[in-house]
């Protein structure tokens, strides 16, 4: 296998789209007109193993890579001259498919691939120009265009011929550290599409060995050059990345590879590759694909906790784990991850809890095993605050609301009316705790001084047992905060160090305040005088409770001007003392409340995106997924009023889609777990047809009176779901 690698390889960690058959169709299509197929393809000669040095060294850091690496650079053996032009191809493959003489065509494919040394003379610019900058790969991107468009619809002993160039070009004995030429083979090779067909994998994954094998710096060109690929093609090359380490995992037709424990490198070698692409991907803002093409949803059923304990266990050795690859693991696989790291720590703690009472002889009460919070409905945020305080140690048990003074047992609605009744008293603008935004429709933490933080130590507290008990919160947060709150992502045992603190820019302003973002922008680009049109310093004014007070950004800032010269220096530390320091005290606590509940290493998995989704749900809707998972009280799936309801509910605009959700379940988003997780009902309501239809936030329940028409269905449910206070926060 390849090495096990330092845990934090590349600044973003960013997924399989299709299922696997849907994968194995494509390739079929793909391999049109002759299906692909090469003889004795277990017997090709091995390729040298990946070197132990090679193996023992750790993974890249992008981040810390110079923009150019001065290692020599050994010299560019001479190309052949080749002369044919992207034209003369086009009318050699016309020639061909019209006279059926296809001899030119295979010519060409059969010397381009016989070498690295003809790939360069095909596909390179310039052949006399060296091209040996990360800016700029060298390679005629719609030559290898054409040329890979057209191979598939060739006939099968041309795309053979290729198959043997590959093999006899990666076959060669390296010696020394590669040449840009090389890489610029590499590059094209990776791009071929014929690596789709499972019968050509053995070369794969030689080819995907040989470049997860490259020096540190090499990787570096690789990435940046990958950059520059189109979007639909850069996706077909993650994408078959992806089917390559699914079809290994879960073969259709296990006869088709070699043993698995003589191949162990292949799935190694494939996630390192595509660790390259996810990195070529955060280079760029906004991202070429999103950073949930990267996931594979194959691993969502292997043995996940045997991968994240052997990332746990083995440090940097040479044992794999797609756990040192997070980019390529799906939200729904780490949340199981993270919930099952919680159960085994909540069983531990309870076992502990159940020792110590026997071992004193007293007798082991259930109620031991839960994190059992009562609170009075009157005081509902003062007895929370007490109750999570005085069990700090239970914070990561299964959780059980009682309300003071009613019956009845929790069965996870008491538990959600908690969370929805205390999220809507701390987030109303009149506690103060924090600032609703309706320009960006968020909620940002108020920067008032005050004497006790310990309210916003229960809001991270709160968030952190609905990861747990897998409640989703109707919480409006910006990217920026989840961000903070993987800053760092696992608590520093030294008191002292600075938490909830990153980098932040003024696209993150935006996100929450976009009018002074917008302002500080247009002073950037300001085209006049800044210190005499402005007349500004590196101060802030802020008002609290009625009085102005001002704040240095920097040591006298008071009297420091802002000129055309410190402009970005002013806008930068204007926005850390917004998003950091201003608000430093509250969204400490807020860090910490979080991970008293969350404190894992599982962490160090997730991205700041999928933090909030966890925490929130999801905004994709697919309500006939909602349909398929309902389940029914008093009516029949195929009644006609229930019909009437899917029917309009299907038509709806995605906000009033939006709507309805948030009005049967107190959120407009999805659970992980997609619809199937929200256990939605609908009951049938014995009341009067002229009532609006009502809902149980707290079970995810609909009561729908039978409606005699869909017209009248539709008018009364768009009534009843859009002047609906329910829990809304603003």
């Amino acid at each position: 296998g390849l090495e096990r690698g330092a845990k934090n390889q590349f600044s973003t960690f960013s997924n399989f789209i299709t299922t696997i058959n849907q994968k194995k169709e494509g390739i079929g299509n793909r391999n049109s007109p002759t299906q692909l197929v090469i003889p004795n393809i277990k017997n090709v000669r091995d390729l040298p193993p990946i070197c132990l040095d090679v193996r023992q060294k750790q993974r890249i850091s992008i981040d810390t890579l110079p923009q150019e690496l001065k290692a020599p650079v050994p010299p560019e053996p001479s190309l052949p001259i080749r002369t044919k032009t992207v034209k003369d191809f086009q009318d050699d493959v016309e020639k061909a498919k019209s006279s059926g003489d296809w001899k030119a065509v295979h010519d060409f494919y059969s010397t381009t691939f016989d070498s690295f040394l003809e790939i360069n003379a095909a596909f390179k610019k310039d052949t006399n120009s060296p091209f040996n900058t990360i800016e700029d790969s060298g390679i005629n991107a719609k030559f290898v265009n054409v040329v890979y468009d057209a191979l598939l619809n060739t006939p099968q002993d041309v795309q053979k011929s290729v198959l043997k160039g590959i093999i006899n070009g990666l076959l060669q004995e390296w010696k020394g550290p590669r040449t840009k030429d090389d890489l610029r083979a590499y590059c094209i090779l990776l791009q071929n599409p014929q690596f789709s067909n499972t019968s050509t994998y053995v070369i794969y994954a030689h080819l995907l060995r040989q470049i997860a094998a490259l020096t540190e710096a090499d990787h570096h060109f690789l990435v940046h050059w990958s950059k520059k690929i189109s979007q639909r093609r850069f996706k077909q090359l993650v994408d078959r990345l992806l089917q390559f380490i699914s079809l290994r995992l879960f073969p259709a037709k296990p006869e088709e590879f070699p043993p698995m424990v003589k191949c162990t490198w292949w799935i190694p070698s494939a996630t390192k590759v595509l660790a390259l692409f996810n990195a070529a991907n955060s280079l760029i803002s906004p991202s070429i694909i999103s950073y949930t093409d990267f996931y594979n949803s194959t691993l969502d059923h292997i043995d996940l906790m045997e991968e994240y304990h052997n990332w746990q266990c083995y440090g940097n050795s040479h044992r794999f784990s797609f756990c040192q690859y997070p980019f390529i693991i799906s939200i729904a696989a780490k949340k199981v991850i993270i919930q099952r790291d919680s159960e085994q720590q909540m069983i531990s703690i309870a076992r502990q809890s159940l020792v110590d009472k026997v071992s004193r002889r007293q007798k082991p009460d259930m109620n031991m095993l839960f994190l059992n919070v009562k609170v009075r409905r009157t005081h509902l945020v003062s007895d929370s605050l007490d109750e999570l305080a005085r069990k700090k140690a239970d914070l990561k048990k299964k959780l059980k609301v009682t309300f003071v003074g009613e019956a009845g047992l929790d069965m996870g609605g008491l538990t959600k009316e908690w969370f929805l009744l205390l999220i809507r008293q701390i987030f109303h603008p009149d506690y103060g705790m924090f600032t609703y935004h309706k320009d960006s429709h968020c909620h940002w933490f108020s920067s008032f001084k005050c004497d006790n933080y310990s309210e916003f130590r229960l809001v991270g507290a709160l968030m952190g047992l609905a990861v747990y008990n897998s409640i989703t919160l109707d919480i409006r947060f910006p990217p920026c905060c989840y961000k903070k709150l993987l800053s760092p992502p696992i608590v520093p045992c030294d008191h002292n160090t600075l938490v909830g603190i990153c980098d932040v820019t003024l696209d993150d302003l935006f996100q929450i305040m976009p009018e002074l973002a917008h302002g500080l922008s247009e002073l950037l680009s300001y085209e006049g005088n800044v210190e005499e049109d402005f007349y500004s310093t590196f101060q802030v004014f802020q008002e609290e409770f009625g009085v102005i007070k001002s704040y240095n950004l920097k040591p006298n800032g008071d009297k420091i001007p802002v000129t055309n010269q410190n402009r970005k220096e002013y806008v930068q530390l204007y926005v850390d003392f917004l998003l950091n320091k201003s608000i430093y005290k509250q969204f400490a606590a807020f860090y910490y409340g979080f991970h008293s509940v969350c404190a894992s290493y599982a962490l160090l998995l997730l991205r700041p995106e999928e933090v909030e989704i966890l925490v929130c749900g999801s905004p994709e809707l697919d309500m006939s997924a909602l349909q398929r998972s309902t389940q029914y009280e008093g009516y029949q799936k195929t009644d006609l009023t229930i019909r009437y309801f899917w029917d309009v509910v299907l038509g709806f605009s995605l906000d009033l889609q939006k709507k309805l959700l948030h009005f049967a379940t107190g959120s407009d988003r999805v659970p992980v777990g997609g619809m199937a997780d929200l256990n939605f009902k609908i009951s049938k309501s014995e009341t009067s047809t002229n009532w609006l239809p009502v809902a149980h936030t707290c079970f995810n329940q609909l009561c729908l009176p039978p409606y005699k028409n869909k017209k009248e269905l539709k008018q009364k449910l768009i009534i009843g779901i859009s002047n609906a206070e329910g829990f809304g926060l603003e």
